[in-house]
């Protein structure tokens, strides 16, 4: 889904040499396919030693913290064995050049104390003055008890009968901008709608922002809690024409509320599954795989793994999933052709897996049908894919959705795919995830326009 941006987690290693001052920030770019990552790193002194943390501007990743630091015989070693990452980088003129390696990759990279090449251009990205009102709000969950904050957008003298959209996120923790990667793609909407009439509620996700982390091992089921809870505030507050409009996991809790929230006027899905998620994310691995350059064999095995682990998380019924599944972990990546296999130790890699999988959300995730709420939905629907989006497959997803809109019997709903859009809506030439903090370009104004003349037309 918006699903979890890889994000380049470097385990550095510095130390002194010749009195050699290396705290402060210093900026690289990986060369990837063809792609360029901007990585900044920020080393601090602490007694002898040094700490440090990475950023991946590119990728929404800041603050990453650093295990180790050592520099040593005018070479500097980042060595993540927990993460399969290496890199080592010979200091000369001012600047680190060296090999970073990951995963059997062997990048050239280059460590100096200027960003020149580091800049993120938005020129999408809204300006005050506006001519529109923001106002931010806050409110809690009427069930679970968090507070959730956000900014309302209204177009001066709005009127509570016209059209107002509860955005929503997609998976992972963002600000109500849903900002990643760069880029502010709900701000950008919110500014483009407010333009042409239509109000909007921006939220912070649980634990951003303003709003309050709530219960541990939250779940999508939760999520839509919160979303529920926002229409409900904008019910109380006098507004009466309200929609949903959701981004990937958004586009999965949009229907979940409208089932159950009857103040729910109608639906914007842009990326929504459509398809259970199991077979979501075998296709979106595969896809991604194939743009990166995998070759045939690892695309086959991977896409075993990886539905032999969703199998036993699903079939699973002991009383300590982490656990047993990291042990199944090990036993799998055993068997993995030997140059296949990540430089981390299997153990810690099995762990660290472990982890993510055997959370509630996932568990929550892995099991989701799409149809078993679209099937029931019978207000007004607009579903938007880009043709290049490789992490839900427009042709696949949009034709799940139509098939469940169907069965429902919905006599107003309109499925688009827009020709040559990524993920995000951005205009592209190959959809590659690693290219979404590269592009300019927002969200696109053909995106745009699809959405408010659709919501402007309504009844």
């Amino acid at each position: 889904m918006k699903a979890k941006l890889f994000i380049c987690t470097i385990f550095l290693l510095f130390q002194n040499l010749f009195s050699q001052e290396i705290t402060g920030t210093w900026y690289g770019n990986l060369q990837i396919q063809g792609t360029q990552l901007p990585l900044v790193f920020h080393i601090e002194k602490e007694g002898n030693a040094y700490k440090s943390t990475l950023d991946s501007p590119m990728q929404g990743a800041k603050g990453i913290a650093i295990k180790e630091t050592k520099f040593e015989n005018n070479e500097l070693i980042f060595d993540a064995n927990n993460l399969g990452i290496y890199y080592s980088g010979v200091f000369n003129n001012n600047k680190f050049e060296g090999t970073f390696r990951q995963s059997g990759m062997n990048l050239p990279l280059n460590l100096s104390r200027t960003d020149d090449e580091i800049t993120n251009n938005r020129p999408q990205e809204p300006k005050s003055p506006f001519n529109y009102n923001n106002e931010d709000i806050s409110f809690k969950n009427e069930i679970e008890g968090n507070n959730l904050a956000g900014t309302l957008t209204t177009p001066k003298n709005f009127d509570k009968s016209s059209p107002i959209l509860v955005m929503i996120t997609g998976s992972g923790a963002q600000n109500r901008d849903e900002e990643l990667v760069g880029h502010k793609p709900f701000l950008v909407i919110a500014d483009d709608f407010a333009k042409k009439g239509i109000a909007t509620l921006r939220l912070d996700d649980r634990g951003i922002g303003g709003s309050s982390a709530g219960k541990h091992g939250a779940t999508t089921a939760d999520f839509a809690t919160d979303i529920n809870s926002a229409v409900n505030y904008l019910i109380k507050n006098g507004y009466k024409n309200i929609g949903l409009v959701g981004h990937s996991e958004g586009g999965m809790i949009a229907p979940m509320v409208a089932i159950k929230n009857k103040n729910v006027k109608f639906l914007v899905l842009m990326a929504g599954p459509g398809i259970p998620i199991e077979d979501l994310m075998r296709i979106q691995s595969e896809n991604i795989a194939k743009i990166s350059g995998a070759s045939n064999v690892l695309i086959k095995i991977n896409e075993k793994l990886n539905s032999d682990i969703y199998s036993f998380v699903k079939k699973y019924k002991g009383k300590d999933l982490k656990k047993d599944l990291k042990e199944f972990l090990i036993i799998e990546l055993e068997k993995l052709p030997k140059p296949e296999k990540n430089t981390v130790s299997l153990e810690d890699l099995a762990e660290q897996q472990a982890d993510e999988i055997s959370s509630p959300w996932f568990r929550y995730f892995i099991e989701f049908n799409p149809s078993d709420y679209l099937s029931k939905i019978k207000i007004p629907v607009l579903a938007i894919n880009g043709s290049l989006d490789l992490q839900v497959s427009a042709k696949e997803n949009l034709d799940g959705i139509k098939k469940s809109l169907t069965k429902a019997g919905n006599k107003e709903f309109k499925i688009v795919e827009l020709e040559g859009l990524n993920h995000l809506f951005q205009t592209t030439n190959t959809g590659n995830p690693s290219e979404y903090g590269q592009i300019e370009e927002t969200f696109s104004p053909r995106a745009l326009n699809e959405m408010t003349e659709w919501i402007l037309k309504l009844k």
